[in-house]
């Protein structure tokens, strides 16, 4: 009885094995486009940052590391204003709210409202922008050649990215674990 039964599992796996054989490997999804791969890099990046800046205690936004480096309130102002320059950059056309200061935006909830629209403004430019639309020439003022609004996203992305590692010194210099950490 045992022998059938073993018999029976290995003809029905040969069997299985077999047909997986004929039909062809799984397909696979396909690559993201370039257009998708730098908003979903945007996005991330952005979302950290909203992330902690709706966790980070609302008393201690004015806290710096030292007095000559922005607060923990600043460094989300200055990123704040990231997108709208970079559409400008991309569209030549001047976009947003700024100037994003602590003065204008005082409180918690005025920062975190203006981070988040400011991603959003960012995420929409990529989307509708698309592949074409980020294969346009762009040059960001400080580089010599143009490049991409392609590259010019993908360096956008990478500064926020930053500026988050920045905030996690903010977070641990006040005994706190960042959300990301958590």
């Amino acid at each position: 009885m045992r022998r059938i039964a073993l018999a029976v599992s290995f003809a029905l796996l040969v069997t299985a094995v077999t047909a997986a054989a004929e039909s062809g490997p799984a397909a696979s999804p396909p690559a993201p486009s370039p257009a998708e791969a730098t908003l979903k890099a945007w996005n991330e990046a952005y979302a950290m940052l909203i992330e902690m800046a709706e966790d980070f205690p609302e008393e201690k936004y004015d806290f710096k590391p030292t007095p000559e480096v922005r607060s923990f309130a600043e460094q989300l102002l200055h990123v704040t204003g990231s997108p709208y320059f970079f559409i400008s950059v991309c569209s030549g056309q001047r976009g947003g709210e700024g100037p994003f200061t602590r003065e204008k935006y005082k409180t918690k909830a005025e920062v975190v409202a203006a981070l988040k629209k400011a991603a959003e403004a960012g995420a929409a430019f990529i989307g509708e922008q698309g592949d074409a639309g980020l294969n346009k020439p762009a040059k960001l003022p400080w580089e010599k050649e143009a490049s991409s609004a392609l590259w010019v996203w993908s360096v956008g992305a990478r500064h926020a990215s930053e500026h988050y590692g920045q905030l996690v010194v903010y977070y641990r210099l006040n005994g706190l674990v960042p959300p990301a950490s958590r």
